[in-house]
Parts: C-alpha cells; structure tokens; sequence
C-alpha cells in the first residue's frame, strides 16, 4: 500500500503521464472537478489561491470527473477549453478520473483511506471534494464539496 501520493503517476488532460513525485516537498490540493456543477464557481477560488500560494509550493491538481449527475460530460480538451475560457485556470489538470466504484482510480482509493469522509465513509459523495497533501506527501485533512477554497487558506498557510 503506498504511503504517500508520489507513488502515483497520472495522466495529464493531454494523455501524457504526470509523475506526482514532481510535487515533493509543496503543499498540494487535489479537487475532483466539473464543469457543469453548482460547485463549479469554485474554479474562480482554487484559481486565485493557486495564484496566491504558488510562489511558496503550493499547487492545485484538478481532475475532471463524470460521476455526480453526468456534470462533467465533455472530454478532456473541451474541459481544458471550458475552465480556461470561464475560470482563467492553468493549474494542472489531469485526464477525467473515476473517483468511486470498481473503475476508480487507484490513486483516489488511496486518498478516500488516507482520509474518510463523514463517518468514516470511504466513498466520494459529490464533484469538489479537497484532500489536502502536506509537503511530505501525506494527507491529512479532506474537505467537502461546499467547502470553499478560501476557506481552506488557514490551512494551507499553516503547512507553508
């Protein structure tokens, strides 16, 4: 079982492999996105926090998904246009992801027992769940979807 996210390589929107060990020693939030969500304006305060933080290591990984109410139905270029277009976003956006179920990705199993939902539940409930990543790659807080990004920066501040 790995013990940290950079065990894991993901794809990009662009279809090439991410190595998330590029992202040793930076603060890193994870955000399941869509496109088409009531959460989705959220785009506008992971954008501004990304810019905020980035300069002190820390980063935004978004991946797209389609499995809350067919909210993210386009395919990864169009999902690239669509939070460009609307959301100015150019932090790293991967290729659309499974969160849950027998397809999901490996690496979103791993964030779900790292750090359990309400209850302890271990399944993503809804698009714009947060896992934050401290600098050695652990994950230590999960946030939900109404969660609002500036609502996070103490957090992120404190991990700096």
């Amino acid at each position: 079982m790995p013990s940290t996210i950079y065990e894991f390589d993901m794809p990009l929107n662009n279809g090439q492999k991410k190595s998330l060990a590029d992202y040793k020693q930076q603060v890193v939030l994870i955000v399941n996105t869509a496109s088409k969500c009531g959460f989705t304006p959220q785009y506008t305060g992971l954008q501004a926090m990304h810019e905020k933080f980035k300069d002190r290591g820390f980063e935004v990984l978004g991946f797209p998904c389609d499995q809350f109410g067919h909210q993210e139905p386009g395919d990864d270029s169009e999902i690239e246009q669509f939070c460009s277009l609307n959301y100015n976003v150019d932090f790293p956006l991967f290729k659309k992801t499974d969160v849950n179920g027998k397809n999901a990705s490996p690496f979103f199993d791993f964030l779900k027992s790292e750090a359990p939902g309400l209850l302890g539940s271990k399944s993503i409930k809804w698009n714009f769940t947060k896992f934050l990543v401290n600098r050695d790659g652990k994950v230590i807080a999960r946030y939900a979807p109404k969660t609002k990004p500036e609502d996070i920066e103490k957090d992120i501040e404190k991990l700096l």
